[in-house]
């Protein structure tokens, strides 16, 4: 750790040309990883990284450097480096810094780094035996890993602050490729948390390895997904992927503060949804997956509403991008490592459940499609218009689940979608992945109950919905 003294050393130096804040970000994660491919290990990998970085604000401008010298010298060096960019005189010092206590709602009871490798390899084995046990020769390819990292970080700024805060995730992950005459399809699923290693039962692990494997068959020999504009329902969990991208980005300060989102800071209190939409952006759920306690900023991590009942209530937000909103950040601010410099981001966001059960909004379709999981897409924040490809999805038919379809693509605008959405399921779940930004790539939960949306264009190759 960074000394009291040369942390502020290394913040005047930074303060010295007249920024009005200063700030050092100070990492150490270790990290490891192992995968099996075809039953046999294909690689198992340690690395460690530590460094600093460090930031100055002056107004709306932001100036961001980093090192993996952690020395006076280097850090110094740095600090004098990046304060020529401004050449004001001296208004903010720092002469103490106070530690900022905070509640840690993640905590481990035995680490990831005492877990002995052969152990890991183990759990990753039980999913790719149950894969293998299958016997079935259309799957031609299947991976199992298992990674985990334990990041130590001190942050020091001029507000006379500082904290540490140490996190452990862990995360789980197969994909399978199956194949036949014609095409191929994949497979994936990868639980993640910050918990201990029991949270990887030997029954999660079949259940994800099986759920990879059941959606590569099962769309192997799916039909091409009919086109038009159709009601579609929305499955659980994952299915939150679409309000992320389509919606939630555009919730972040860092776009709304540059008027690059299809949303102002001028819209709150406006209605922007259906009455029956709420949605949540919550860092304090306690060992999940996009988690975090105290943020970047030194701000203590909140669960922030976004959308209540259809009206748009707050937004994610950084320091630095308050500034331009008039706004003070809410635990918001993240980044990947030292290396990037920190903005808002989402944690844990998700659509709020509502009244309906899963099978009420199934019997209430005559027609349309069920997208229970998507495998990537596209989106522009500033208008909102996005398409998301879908991984598993079937066609609905006088309120049942009829046949599987593959090829499907959903088409449309995230501040349009918001008003389409008629009926909201009580089944809230939520799925892991990683999000990248311009603050690198970082943990995220998506989430949602099982929602439908009234009309939506759907575009696939299988002609018209009949």
């Amino acid at each position: 750790m960074i000394s009291k003294k040369l942390a502020i050393q290394v913040l005047n130096t930074l303060l010295s040309t007249g920024a009005d804040f200063a700030e050092i970000y100070e990492e150490h994660t270790n990290s490891y990883s192992v995968s099996i491919e075809n039953s046999k290990v294909d690689n198992s990998n340690s690395s460690y990284i530590e460094g600093a970085g460090l930031r100055i604000l002056k107004g709306n401008r932001c100036i961001y450097g980093h090192t993996s010298d952690l020395s006076k010298k280097g850090l110094l060096k740095l600090a004098l480096d990046l304060s020529q960019s401004f050449d004001g005189e001296r208004i903010v010092e720092v002469k103490d810094l106070t530690k900022i206590n905070y509640k840690n709602r993640n905590k481990i009871t035995k680490s990831y780094n005492d877990i002995p490798r052969e152990e890991k390899v183990r759990l990753v084995k039980i999913g790719t035996d149950e894969i293998k046990n299958r016997q079935d020769a259309r799957i031609v390819r299947y991976v199992g890993s298992f990674s985990n990292n334990h990041t130590e970080v001190y942050v020091f700024n001029s507000k006379g602050k500082y904290f540490n805060r140490t996190q452990e995730h862990a995360r789980m992950m197969f994909s399978v490729i199956a194949m036949k005459e014609g095409g191929f399809e994949t497979g994936f699923d990868g639980p993640g948390c910050q918990d201990d290693i029991s949270f990887f039962s030997e029954e999660l692990i079949k259940k994800s390895a099986n759920k990879a494997l059941n959606t590569a068959l099962l769309m192997l020999d799916a039909d091409e997904c009919p086109s038009g504009k159709m009601s579609v329902i929305i499955g659980n969990g994952w299915g939150g992927v679409l309000f992320h991208e389509a919606c939630g980005h555009p919730l972040e300060a860092s776009a709304v503060a540059k008027g690059l989102s299809c949303f102002s800071k001028d819209m709150v209190g406006e209605k922007i949804a259906s009455d029956i939409v709420s949605a949540v952006d919550d860092s304090t759920i306690p060992h999940a997956w996009g988690s975090i306690d105290i943020d970047d900023d030194g701000n203590l991590g909140e669960k922030r509403t976004l959308i209540k009942n259809g009206v748009l209530t707050d937004f994610m937000i950084d320091d630095f991008n308050g500034r331009r909103m008039d706004r003070v950040g809410n635990g918001a601010t993240r980044r990947q490592n030292y290396r990037y410099c920190p903005t808002s981001r989402m944690s844990n966001t998700y659509i709020d459940n509502g009244k309906s059960t899963k099978e009420e909004i199934i019997k209430a379709t005559k027609l349309g499609l069920y997208a229970v999981s998507f495998n990537g897409g596209s989106v522009n924040p500033i208008t909102g218009e996005f398409n998301f490809g879908c991984s598993e999805a079937y066609i609905v038919r006088d309120g049942k689940i009829c046949e599987p379809v593959k090829g499907a693509t959903l088409i449309g605008k995230g501040n349009e979608i918001l008003k389409q959405i008629d009926m909201v399921g009580n089944d809230l779940a939520l799925g892991q992945g990683m999000c990248g930004a311009a603050s690198g790539s970082i943990r995220v939960n998506v989430g949602q109950p099982t929602i439908r949306i009234k009309e939506i264009l759907v575009g696939g190759r299988g002609g018209q919905l009949k």
